[in-house]
């Protein structure tokens, strides 16, 4: 599989953003992880169109929690990015992160997950609950057969009209309560110099499962059916001013799970909960972790 590898030196300097690179192989494809703290690990799993810098923010203080590794899916910051879309799937995104999990034999786990990060986590959950001890939901969903909300579907018709022209700080940024200042945005968008890097971005809306008889449909109801009997502590956090994730799905997300906590809601935050108020989120997350 070609595939295209940023060069290093597009993440030299970023804020808030320290931690040395490590790597595992799958396939002849380079993985990237960040790899902190000791302790039952925390597992943080971003979306579209981010990477492991979502969380630096949260990182110091969940360190203290815990073992927080945050890897980069394959197509977004440090890891390898194949170059055409049709190399990426649900399944193929989901089969690396159980592959990572697995070679880095986490157990005891904390699940965090948001956007995309969602359903591949929650079917890391579902299949592997010997491994997983609780789950924290920030802003996603799981299901088929429609649209998260009409604003998605004009996301996907954005980023199918921008194509190449796909910039991730300006998704990242009108998805954010906050603005972004200028070592931000390059943060976001550091792991896309070329239009050969943009695949995978490109590819996810499309990964979506709105018809019955979508792809990933099929495996993500199993998801969800699953999680209608999953029993183990869950923390279900999403944010006031998300135009895709309403306080209304985090509801929803938290009555469908039985060991769910009432739904939680942070003031002042848009879908990129992590980019406006991270430090209060892991705050939240580490006494959620410790109790």
């Amino acid at each position: 599989m070609e595939a295209y590898r940023t060069p290093d030196e597009r993440f030299d300097h970023l804020p808030d953003w320290p931690y040395a690179p490590r790597h595992v192989a799958q396939d002849g494809l380079r993985m990237h992880y960040v790899d902190e703290g000791s302790g039952d690990p925390l597992l943080l799993l971003h979306g579209e169109p981010t990477w492991g810098f979502l969380y630096r923010r949260m990182i110091p203080t969940l360190r203290a929690a815990g073992r927080v590794v945050v890897p980069d899916l394959f197509g977004f910051g440090r890891s390898d990015k194949p170059l055409r879309q049709l190399d990426y799937s649900y399944d193929s995104h989901y089969r690396s992160i159980e592959r990572l999990a697995l070679a880095l034999d986490l157990g005891r786990l904390t699940l965090v997950v948001h956007d995309w990060g969602g359903p591949i986590g929650l079917r890391l959950a579902v299949t592997h609950p010997d491994r997983v001890e609780r789950l924290v939901i920030l802003n996603t969903g799981v299901g088929a057969g429609r649209a998260p909300s009409p604003d998605w579907l004009r996301f996907r018709e954005l980023v199918r009209q921008v194509g190449p022209d796909f910039t991730a700080s300006r998704l990242v940024q009108v998805a954010c309560v906050s603005r972004l200042d200028g070592d931000t945005i390059r943060g976001y968008d550091a792991p896309f110099p070329v239009a050969d890097a943009k695949a995978g971005a490109r590819a996810f809306p499309e990964l979506v499962p709105t018809e019955l008889d979508h792809p990933s449909a099929a495996a993500m109801l199993e998801v969800r059916d699953a999680l209608s009997r999953w029993e183990k502590p869950t923390l279900v956090l999403f944010s006031d001013s998300d135009r895709v994730f309403s306080p209304a799905h985090a509801e929803r997300m938290a009555s469908h799970i039985p060991g769910a906590l009432p739904a939680e809601i942070v003031a002042g935050a848009g879908h990129f909960l992590q980019e406006d108020r991270g430090e209060e989120i892991a705050e939240r997350v580490a006494r959620f972790v410790r109790g």
